[in-house]
């Protein structure tokens, strides 16, 4: 467990919290560097069937990437601050891989903002996923408005699409809601954001000792 990636379990449940509120749960290295450890863990432990990944804000589940960061190494790339992006792409690029591939049941509650590298850690492989979205969820691809290619998967998920939809969204970075992510097969399933707090008790309440 990190600062901003709390893990605790409950039941048969692992619960992953991101608690960046004031960055949206924009993605750090750290960050994802501590997803990546309690997946793997969770991974070969028997006593978890299920990972459920959520924010404690309702603002956003995940709003991408770390801008600030890459500004900031970026221009200390004469030091060696460049090494640590490569670092940050690399690492996070093998977090989308594992959880694609992962074996157990994924569910990604996606409340609030969901963009770029958020879609990353939501979009888990197809035959063991369950992505929720509510009303107030605003998904997108926006670094294609940088240049940058739809990365995280992007490529993947958004080819998926109906139509041209996926070709659209990845040109374009238009920002769709709970509606449009349903019908473009981003999403599962919605929950009205009333709601939650009776899925929280079923999924996120903690029973028993924390790992």
């Amino acid at each position: 467990m990190s600062e901003f990636v709390q893990t605790h379990v409950s039941g048969h449940t692992g619960v992953i919290t991101l608690n960046r509120p004031a960055a949206l749960n924009s993605l750090s290295l750290e960050m994802v560097r501590t997803m990546s450890a309690t997946l793997r863990r969770w991974r070969d432990d028997a006593a978890i069937r299920t990972v459920f990944v959520h924010s404690a804000s309702e603002k956003a589940y995940c709003a991408g990437g770390d801008i600030r960061f890459f500004h900031q190494k970026g221009i200390a790339s004469a030091t060696g601050g460049g090494a640590l992006i490569e670092d940050f792409f690399t690492e996070e690029y093998a977090l989308n891989y594992l959880i694609h591939h992962y074996p157990k049941p994924y569910v990604a509650l996606m409340d609030g903002v969901v963009m770029g590298g958020g879609m990353g850690i939501a979009q888990a492989g197809p035959q063991a996923r369950l992505r929720i979205v509510t009303e107030r969820t605003k998904m997108a691809m926006p670094e294609v408005g940088i240049g940058l290619f739809p990365d995280v998967g992007g490529g993947h998920f958004l080819s998926r699409a109906p139509g041209k939809l996926g070709w659209y969204l990845g040109v374009s970075g238009a920002i769709i809601g709970a509606a449009d992510a349903l019908y473009a097969n981003l999403a599962d399933v919605f929950v009205p954001s009333s709601e939650l707090p009776a899925l929280h008790a079923l999924t996120v309440k903690a029973e028993g000792d924390c790992r």
